[in-house]
């Protein structure tokens, strides 16, 4: 009997927050640090990997909802029916148990790290030795350059940088009159001191300038001190000021706007120690936040040194701490002699990176720059390796004469900067920047190679899942197709044509291209396998499932009977199993959880740590 529900159960019972679902997908990764199979050290990545994820978060997702908070406050999200306000009361409310699960686990590793020689030492903790060379490392190499302030009415609050680590201390002076100070940790210094003749016992550079705290602040008597981050709110407004059709003018924009991202607002503060009601009062009122926005971590509150414990490592050790290092191999389908661009002329070719190497894409760039019959590359790109040898091979092109298009996306968030340094560096070498169509981000994968033979024009086409990052390349599961077909190489022209003139409308008969074209195709192949029933079936891979009209697609072909497998990498807003409406819908995650229950369904926000082995049901 079909369950008798309101509009808004019917509405909302089968999907979930996005927001909620990332956290979820976010401890997934944390539970990689759980699986005694992982090695140590790459445990210890894992923690490291959650808490910068939980920081982009902050920034990125939790500070578009406290824009849309000021602005639009009564607008709902189409998933869960709540407003802005209550999705981050949910947020506030759900990372702290985050944040306990991540400390367990944390002491855990550390712990057995100590085991094997790789010790995170207080100063205390070291050997009198140490402790000499530790002092007199820090009167030479940090004390001269460390500026401790005290804030006051000749020295207002400093301007905390985004994520940047700062001593924070509880002052007073002999009069008793009490005051606050910070000395921020200078990014030019290492994040941590290894100890000679050691296996590797360190101490990270935060805990060694506490150490020292009580003796820099002057007259002043340090009653209590803790190590401090903020967190800004890194969601840039692109569209606060229309931009000026000029190019030039978009690029320097960009730049001017990315100094505005240090300055936006304080949306979580982190403490790393243990302070008084008092001392937590008067940050609060210092920094401006409200106490929900406050969260207490005994981790270190900057984990990127856990990736550079690696260099410091013996060869002995680094096999029982690490994975064996993985280089994609040739790919079979490809001979390692002869031409790249005439192997694919024969047959389409397919890559999958990680697994496979990107050479044999990198060699075809650089034949293109080379090749005489080669007429034009253009391409599209949202995120280049800091050394670039796919930027490179562009440059070489436009070197050589041919014409090279790039339609640079500066928008890709954290990479803007990158962007714009590559976009100068290309127009430089004599290729073609633009940047894409106001309102809208090129997320397109393409690069197409033009060329004359016998007087005809023929075609190249790459069309890949991933950016063209060789270091990215290397880490994340992607696919990337290279093909001649003639008619994929005519809609290759017209789409960069259509980019040339702003031009969203266009009509192409291989390929779909959003944002026109990709949600109407998918939801019509939806409902064939609805006509289909109980003899249809669905499998779809993705990084995320968010968009409403696709999950309701979904939902209604479940209702049909359809069989549908989801393999998503990260949010997804469909709940799986969920009587009435996707009982149908299986659903797995790249880290291996596999929800199919509605069980699932019942979990509450709020207590997330408490299920995360019930979750991987097979």
């Amino acid at each position: 009997m079909q369950k008798d529900t309101s509009a808004w159960e019917e509405k909302y019972a089968f999907t979930q927050n996005r927001e909620l679902s990332w956290l979820r997908f976010n401890q997934r990764v944390l539970e990689e640090a759980a699986d005694t199979t992982n090695p140590l050290l790459e445990r210890l990545k894992f923690i490291a990997i959650f808490s910068s994820n939980l920081d982009e978060f902050f920034m990125v997702r939790a500070g578009s909802l406290f824009d849309i908070s000021m602005i639009s406050p009564e607008e709902i999200d189409n998933k869960s029916g709540m407003t802005s306000e209550e999705q981050l009361s949910k947020i506030y409310d759900t990372v702290p148990g985050l944040i306990t699960l991540k400390q367990q686990l944390y002491g855990s590793v550390i712990s057995e790290l100590e085991k094997r020689g790789v010790c995170d030492l207080t100063f205390d903790e070291l050997k009198a030795p140490e402790q000499k060379y530790l002092n007199d490392y820090f009167k030479a190499n940090i004390l001269p350059i460390i500026s401790p302030i005290i804030v006051g009415s000749h020295h207002p609050v400093p301007h905390l940088v985004n994520k940047c680590l700062y001593i924070t201390a509880s002052l007073n002076n002999k009069k008793g009159k009490p005051a606050i100070g910070f000395i921020p940790i200078p990014s030019c210094l290492p994040a941590y001191v290894k100890m000679p003749d050691s296996d590797l016992r360190y101490v990270r550079m935060e805990n060694i300038i506490l150490q020292w705290a009580p003796t820099m602040f002057g007259y002043y008597i340090v009653e209590e001190s803790c190590i401090i981050s903020v967190t800004r709110n890194a969601d840039i407004s692109w569209d606060s000021e229309k931009f000026d059709d000029n190019e030039e003018n978009f690029r320097n924009k960009v730049a001017k706007l990315l100094k505005k991202r240090d300055s936006l607002s304080v949306i979580r503060m982190e403490i790393n120690g243990k302070i008084s009601d008092d001392f937590l009062a008067a940050l609060i009122n210092l920094i401006k936040i409200g106490r929900q926005q406050v969260f207490f971590d005994t981790c270190p509150l900057n984990m990127k040194f856990a990736h550079q414990l690696d260099s410091q490592l013996s060869p002995a050790k680094a096999q029982t701490l690490l994975h064996r290092p993985y280089r994609g191999r040739w790919p079979e389908d490809f001979r390692q002699e002869g031409s790249i661009i005439e192997q694919i002329q024969k047959k389409d070719k397919m890559l999958f990176f990680p697994f496979d190497s990107v050479s044999p894409l990198l060699r075809m760039l650089s034949e293109a720059a080379e090749r005489p019959d080669v007429l034009s590359i253009k391409i599209t790109i949202y995120r280049l390796a800091s050394s670039s040898k796919i930027a490179h091979a562009l440059c070489r092109a436009a070197e050589n004469g041919k014409e090279v298009i790039v339609l640079m996306e500066l928008r890709a968030r954290f990479d803007e900067a990158n962007n714009i340094s590559w976009s100068e560096l290309l127009e430089d070498a004599g290729c073609q920047v633009i940047y894409g169509i106001e309102d809208f981000k090129c997320h397109s994968k393409i690069c197409l190679i033009t060329m004359r033979t016998k007087g005809k024009l023929n075609y190249i086409t790459q069309i890949g899942t991933g950016n063209y990052n060789e270091k990215t390349n290397a880490m994340y599961t992607d696919l990337s197709i290279m093909t001649a077909s003639q008619a994929i190489g005519e809609d290759g022209s017209v789409f960069f044509r259509n980019m040339l003139v702003n031009n969203l409308n266009g009509e192409y008969k291989e390929l779909l291209v959003a944002p026109k074209g990709i949600k109407s195709k998918l939801c019509s192949l939806i409902d064939e396998q609805i006509t289909n029933g109980p003899n249809g079936y669905i499998c779809i891979k993705a990084n995320s499932i968010t968009e409403r009209e696709v999950i309701d697609k979904l939902k209604t072909a479940s209702q049909a009977g359809v069989e549908i497998q989801l393999i998503i990498r990260g949010i997804c807003c469909i709940l799986p199993g969920v009587p009435n409406y996707t009982e149908n819908i299986r659903l797995q995650t790249s880290w291996g959880a596999f929800w199919s229950t509605p069980e699932f369904t019942a979990l509450d926000e709020t207590e997330m740590p408490s299920f995360i082995f019930p979750l991987r049901i097979l």
